[in-house]
């Protein structure tokens, strides 16, 4: 248990983290922005699908090795590897989401004369929002895979990092630590977004 007692764990955490957590959030960003143009435009849908259906046929971590080269081996790669892998799951769920508001809904809010804004905000959002907070419920836990799966790749620090020197050494305690460690780590951004839900989806309760 050196790693504990040392303050090693606790870096490397630390660092796994991190990169888990801006990977989330650049992968939930960029793949709600772009699912919501995918399901508001069937022309953009027809130019981008087929090269996103594609680009998911290449497992990540056949190219998390190129993202180590082309964006070097600090946090920055696993952040990338991370949002890439967090990025799909999320896109088909916004697109579900949005395209499940009814229409006759639609048809109220233009004869309202609501803005776009007004329709995006009151409408879409709310009504689409079970939808993408179960994406990031999936995304919680995919952006942990994709930050170990860089560290592993590549690293000198995070918890693959650890799990690699342990397996490398033969040392079972050093590789159990860390895969617990992610365990928890997983669990716990799980329940974080489980509750940012069940707050966000008071209203739902409110009007039952």
């Amino acid at each position: 248990m050196t790693a504990l007692q040392d303050g090693s764990l606790l870096k490397h955490t630390q660092a796994t983290l991190i990169e888990v957590v801006w990977g989330l959030l650049l992968g939930f960003l960029s793949a709600t922005a772009l699912g919501y143009l995918l399901a508001k435009s069937k022309t953009i849908e027809r130019l981008l699908a087929p090269y996103i259906v594609a680009s998911q046929s290449i497992p990540v971590v056949a190219i998390a090795p190129l993202l180590v080269i082309w964006f070097g081996p600090g946090r920055l790669s696993k952040v990338m590897i991370s949002a890439l892998i967090v990025f799909f799951p999320v896109l088909i769920n916004t697109i579900v989401g949005v395209r499940s508001v009814p229409q006759d809904l639609h048809d109220l809010m233009r004869s309202l004369r609501a803005t776009r804004w007004q329709v995006f905000s009151k409408l879409e959002l709310r009504a689409a929002m079970p939808v993408l907070l179960g994406g990031l419920k999936i995304g919680a836990t995919l952006s942990v895979i994709g930050a170990v799966v860089g560290e592993i790749v590549g690293a000198d620090e995070g918890l693959g990092f650890l799990n690699n020197i342990g397996r490398g050494v033969y040392d079972t305690t050093l590789v159990y630590v860390s895969v617990i460690t992610l365990v928890v780590l997983a669990m716990g951004l799980y329940t974080i977004v489980a509750i940012l839900e069940r707050w966000l989806l008071a209203w739902r309760e409110q009007e039952a």
